[in-house]
């Protein structure tokens, strides 16, 4: 197993936590504060294991196109999480999780649009199996 595999699975594992988690802690706050909230805490979080690791950059430092790509990545990501603490708070946490992971198939194809990633036959059907599946699980469960 790589690396690369060893923490996208990390990362797999915390995500499913974290739907697990946040469908509880969703039940009685507006999702929105609900967001807030995790937000401040990841923001802590990250605060200490950048400090911790001596990995602090001088923002000026950092290149504009950087800037704009991290500005609108992070803009996705509090798009994404307010829209996910409100359906996990509506909706039931089985089936709003693999919606939620059809991000996985965007992903291969904005990677294939905007990037110019290759996939081989293979990872496409792979892609097709997740598209399907999340589709089985939350319209049909």
């Amino acid at each position: 197993m790589s690396s690369w595999q060893l923490w996208a699975g990390l990362a797999a594992c915390f995500a499913a936590l974290t739907a697990i988690f946040a469908k509880i802690g969703v039940a009685n706050i507006n999702s929105d504060f609900a967001t807030l909230i995790r937000t401040v805490i990841i923001l802590i979080m990250v605060w200490i294991i950048v400090l911790a690791k001596g990995a602090w950059e001088t923002p000026s430092a950092i290149p504009a196109k950087t800037w704009t790509f991290l500005i609108l990545s992070g803009l996705a990501t509090g798009a994404s999480w307010l829209c996910y603490f409100r359906a996990l708070q509506i909706g039931e946490v089985a089936k709003v999780a693999p919606i939620d992971k059809l991000s996985v198939v965007l992903v291969a194809i904005f990677g294939a649009i905007f990037l110019g990633e290759q996939l081989t036959m293979a990872s496409w059907l792979g892609v097709a199996m997740i598209g399907s599946g999340a589709a089985l699980i939350a319209w049909k469960g």
